[in-house]
């Protein structure tokens, strides 16, 4: 009774953090909807995608990090003096790597400039270190520290990028102010990174390693949950570009606000060899995404002025479409995390092989806007069945030297 008393403590302080971030977000998505042109909307949806799809390294070390303190409280210093070793190393690389990017991204999104990417990689760095001070609190069961950091997060985003398109109305300004804002997070978790180690010193290779097997599923889950806006970006033209990014807003919001279960329960997956705590995961974000698709079919008129207004009027009978998909990427979210507490890597090549059938229905049958959505929408459902189903590999108790 205890321990379920602390975990609906720790899920409603979580799920408020959580709640409050996506909130921030999408005040943040509404506002830039309403200044800039539905085609600048939709290049500054193509970058938050590059954004998601860059922050894997960050979640792989929040899972990693996670992982390994929930199965091994006793050594969580030396593991987190490992962490700060590997952070450090990983929020340069990812940095530069996407900086760099910005030759190919750049003409493959229509920009205008090159700067909105390399300010994409500017804003990793501290998203990836934020990363790892959320896998300690995570694995800490500290709470009131995550919460601080999402909030970090999500008000850093509508400050900054509200700040930056205060300042002038275009995708590269609002980009200058959320790599600025992306600092609140880093700032609101500081004193989780200092102050450990003794006197074991844990190498972090093996850390490094199980980072990047991490990474590698993360990395193919943001692919999966945002090539559409890219794809959108690049096969529909500008006006219905911006349509489907107004729709992704709802998209999006079905799929972030469930997610404070995966959080909360993450430690409790790491730790549990039976499938009670999955299916019980399972069954609660699939409850939220049914009263999300159900309220939005019912009030579409409402959902209409959630993600922009009579502008995007043109939307608004497949508004239900985007809370669908976004259901389904939610529920394959809370499946991919059950996996890496399981150390079950191996789920990696069900989520690419999604992956491709996306880009096969998309370019191969060349569908339009509406086909894209049902499109995810599919796919996303046979992913989540099939990851469901599929025999997980026994966790690891052990923690690695």
């Amino acid at each position: 009774m205890r321990s379920a008393r602390l975990t609906m403590t720790g899920g409603s302080l979580v799920a408020a953090g959580m709640i409050g971030m996506n909130v921030a977000v999408y005040a943040f998505n509404v506002i830039a909807a309403r200044l800039l042109a539905p085609h600048e909307f939709g290049a500054l949806t193509a970058l938050f995608g590059i954004i998601l799809v860059g922050t894997v390294a960050g979640l792989g070390l929040q899972a990693v990090t996670a992982r390994r303190i929930a199965v091994d409280r006793d050594r969580s210093g030396p593991i987190i003096s490992a962490t700060v070793r590997v952070t450090l190393i990983l929020a340069g690389a990812v940095g530069v790597v996407v900086a760099v990017s910005t030759v190919v991204l750049t003409p493959a999104l229509k920009l205008d400039s090159y700067w909105p990417v390399v300010l994409c990689g500017a804003a990793l760095v501290p998203l990836t270190i934020m990363g790892a001070q959320s896998g300690i609190a995570q694995g800490q069961e500290r709470w009131g520290a995550l919460t601080a950091i999402y909030l970090g997060n999500g008000f850093g985003r509508l400050i900054g990028g509200t700040a930056g398109l205060l300042v002038s109305d275009t995708p590269t300004s609002a980009m200058v102010g959320l790599a600025i804002g992306s600092w609140l997070p880093v700032l609101a978790g500081a004193k989780l990174l200092v102050g450990h180690g003794g006197n074991e010193r844990i190498s972090r290779r093996p850390l490094m390693r199980e980072a990047l097997l991490s990474t590698h599923a993360l990395l193919a889950y943001l692919v999966l949950s945002n090539m559409d806006s890219l794809i959108a970006r690049n096969r529909l033209d500008e006006h219905d570009s911006g349509l489907y990014a107004s729709g992704l807003i709802l998209a999006k919001a079905a799929l972030f606000f469930p997610q404070f279960v995966s959080v909360v329960l993450f430690p409790r997956l790491a730790r549990d060899t039976t499938h009670h705590a999955r299916l019980r995961a399972v069954s609660l974000v699939a409850a939220f995404g049914a009263l999300a698709v159900a309220a939005t079919a019912a009030l579409p008129r409402l959902a209409l002025i959630l993600v922009g207004g009579d502008d995007y009027s043109e939307i608004t009978g497949r508004l239900w479409l985007f809370a669908l998909a976004g259901s389904f990427l939610a529920i394959v979210h809370l499946l991919v995390f059950d996996a890496l507490a399981r150390h079950a890597h191996g789920v990696v090549v069900m989520i690419w092989t999604a992956v491709v059938a996306v880009l096969v229905s998309a370019y191969g049958l060349d569908v339009g806007l509406t086909g894209l959505v049902v499109t995810v929408a599919v796919v996303a459902s046979v992913l989540a069945t099939v990851v469901y189903l599929a025999p997980l590999k026994p966790r690891q108790q052990v923690t690695e030297q």
